[in-house]
């Protein structure tokens, strides 16, 4: 993907004339032709989609956009405040001028949102990264601004001379959810602030607060003295290196843990302790061992942040997958609170996807109204070669009508298939982003089991 930016500039704005103007539009060259597959990834991509569905009045020319979008048949995509334009191709080689038009933030709403993402560091490190979270568009929304495209937000315009969404405008909206998915300041652009001039406004605001916050601080009367950070400048450590004293050498890699020891020697263990089980414990501890050790020296593992320390009833199951004797393994239950049947259920699902699969096995919960827009922007793109399902949902919960199938939505926006077997619902698969490619694969396991012996 590549990308041109235009600029405008008020010489009377700044007092160095020659400042570069802050980019108020950006075109990105013609993406090359898609099969298969939903047509957005990100949530906002599918919510962008799922405002184009929920504006045009022709379901049909929505679908036909989106496969003049897979053929490649829309050109460069120039997008600037309040509009997006492109010239689409029909099939007969006919060109037609595009322009969706969503309506511009005015400079209230730019302020409140400005402050809000300058009261959250993590709001600031999303934007940073090029994320829009959730969380950020529930708070601006709280706040009176929609980023997001609703209901009839999507005004089109073409000169075949249609006057709702044809089939060239869903194909430019289409072509523009990909844009999203890389780039949500795409959408921020669309809605009056380019990424440098909304970053350095930002920047500035952020700087502000931490003024005012020291001269807060300082003693009545005196001025705030200046913040000074902890440590020494980089260029400074760097510079001493070599009359720093050495760092130890990292240890060796371990290729495989150590044998555990054979507990015994004649004396009889305490009451209500097994020996079985210690010597299963001291060889699961090496097993541990070994592999922490060896993710602490694969490259990398500096910018890897710390796994989520496990309860002891996740602790369990984790035990249990390594397939223990069967006293160990009904103590292992009867420590979790689970049955024998209830245990193995729950390594079942440990082994599709550790804690996070478990947790959806065991929990069940209500998605806060973004997350269910999420899953419901999801189901509502499923691929037009494929009749989607009729699903009825409860709570994170959607049952295939006349199926024993189901598919569960993970606190972390991710799609778990799972499948009845003898009346009780059974993890069948590890996650996926896409509800339509968990689906289908619970569908294969389905057929796989049927032809097996």
């Amino acid at each position: 993907m590549t990308e041109t930016t235009g600029t405008w500039e008020d010489p009377g704005r700044h007092e160095d004339a020659y400042r570069p103007a802050p980019a108020r539009e950006r075109t990105f060259a013609a993406l090359p032709p898609v099969s298969g597959g939903a047509f957005a990834r990100t949530w906002w991509g599918l919510a962008w989609l799922k405002a184009l569905a929920d504006s045009a009045l022709d379901g049909r020319q929505v679908k036909q956009g989106r496969r003049h979008a897979r053929a490649g048949a829309v050109g460069a995509v120039s997008v600037r405040p309040g509009r997006i334009t492109a010239v689409v191709q029909d099939r007969d080689g006919t060109r037609h001028r595009c322009d969706v038009l969503l309506q511009e933030l005015d400079g209230a709403d730019w302020d409140r949102f400005l402050d809000l993402v300058a009261d959250r560091a993590g709001h600031i490190a999303a934007l940073l990264d090029h994320d829009m979270p959730p969380h950020l568009v529930e708070d601006a929304a709280a706040a009176g601004i929609e980023l997001l495209p609703g209901i009839g937000d999507l005004e089109a315009e073409c000169g075949c001379g249609a006057w709702d969404h044809c089939a060239h405008t869903a194909a430019l909206c289409h072509q523009v959810a990909r844009l999203l998915d890389e780039d949500p300041f795409v959408l921020l652009l669309m809605r009056g602030r380019g990424e440098r001039e909304l970053l350095e406004d930002l920047q500035a605001r952020t700087a502000s607060r931490a003024r005012e916050a020291a001269e807060e601080c300082a003693p009545s009367g005196q001025a705030a003295e200046p913040v000074e950070a902890d440590g020494i400048p980089a260029a400074e450590a760097y510079a001493a290196r070599d009359i720093l004293p050495p760092l130890p050498a990292p240890p060796p890699y371990v290729d495989e843990p150590g044998a555990a020891p054979a507990l015994g020697g004649g004396t009889d263990p305490a009451p209500g302790v097994e020996v079985a089980a210690l010597e299963f414990l001291i060889s699961d501890t090496a097993a541990r061992a070994q592999r922490l050790l060896a993710d602490a020296l694969s490259p990398g593992h500096a910018d890897t942040p710390p796994q989520a320390p496990l309860t002891c009833a996740q602790d369990a199951v984790r035990l249990a997958a390594a397939g223990p004797e069967p006293r160990i393994a009904a103590r292992l239950a009867a420590g979790s609170g689970r049955t024998a049947k209830g245990l193995a259920l729950a390594v079942r699902a440990w082994e599709y996807g550790g804690a996070p699969a478990l947790a959806v096995l065991e929990e069940e919960w209500t998605p806060e109204p973004a997350a269910l827009a999420r899953a419901t922007a999801q189901l509502a793109a499923w691929d037009e070669d494929e009749p989607p399902p009729r699903l009825r949902h409860d709570r994170n919960r959607w049952t295939v009508i006349g199926a024993d199938a189901q598919l569960r939505y993970g606190r972390d926006g991710r799609w778990w298939p799972y499948r009845k077997e003898r009346g009780q619902w059974t993890p069948a698969g590890p996650a996926a982003e896409d509800p339509a490619a968990a689906l289908a694969a619970l569908r294969g396991g389905t057929e796989d089991s049927a032809a097996s012996p």
